[in-house]
């Protein structure tokens, strides 16, 4: 259930406060790593939407924090992401049906899908760490494992898990790689 309420007490520099709920009740802590938007900084008296936990102490916790009256994702980002899969699903098809007749070894899927799964892993392992302020994969790394083949797998995962997927830098080199690892195998087959 997603509550409302404004934020008190912030610390900017420490990158926490409080929240408490419209119509009353007992505040609840929030942290700068809760908030789904990383655009801007909370300030004092913003006014958020929340979904209430509690820490192992059993006190209350704001996760999952948006500012009310941020817009949501529109129409043409869900349309962009939904052509990205597309294209992944025309290519991995393209690769097996090239491989079925003949045109291509049929070990060439197979390292896709390898390739593909192991990127999937990395994706998901890097948000985990990423929750739970652990070492995390570099960019390069990432990027580096869809150059290989991996893109596909990737691109699930970035979806999926939310990862990466916001970040305007890292897409543009992500569909970069793409682009580099398709012409590539194009010019293979042909």
């Amino acid at each position: 259930m997603r509550y409302q309420g404004r934020i008190i007490n912030w610390n900017d520099d420490k990158g926490f406060g409080f929240v408490t709920p419209n119509g009353g009740g007992d505040k609840a802590f929030v942290h700068i790593k809760a908030f789904s938007n990383n655009r801007r900084r909370p300030t004092e008296s913003d006014l958020i939407t929340y979904e209430l936990t509690t820490d192992q102490q059993h006190r209350l916790q704001a996760e999952n924090v948006k500012f009310v009256g941020d817009p949501t994702p529109s129409s043409i980002s869900a349309g962009n992401k939904s052509v990205g899969a597309i294209f992944a699903i025309l290519f991995c098809c393209f690769v097996v049906i090239i491989s079925v007749i003949g045109k291509l070894s049929f070990v060439v899927p197979l390292l896709y899908a390898l390739a593909s799964t192991t990127t999937f892993m990395v994706y998901a392992f890097d948000k985990a760490a990423a929750f739970q302020n652990r070492w995390r994969t570099s960019e390069d790394r990432l990027h580096l494992l869809g150059l290989v083949g991996g893109w596909p797998g990737a691109l699930v995962a970035q979806r999926m898990f939310h990862h990466k997927s916001k970040k305007a830098a890292f897409q543009s080199k992500f569909w970069i790689t793409v682009s580099v690892v398709s012409g590539n195998f194009a010019q293979m087959v042909i």
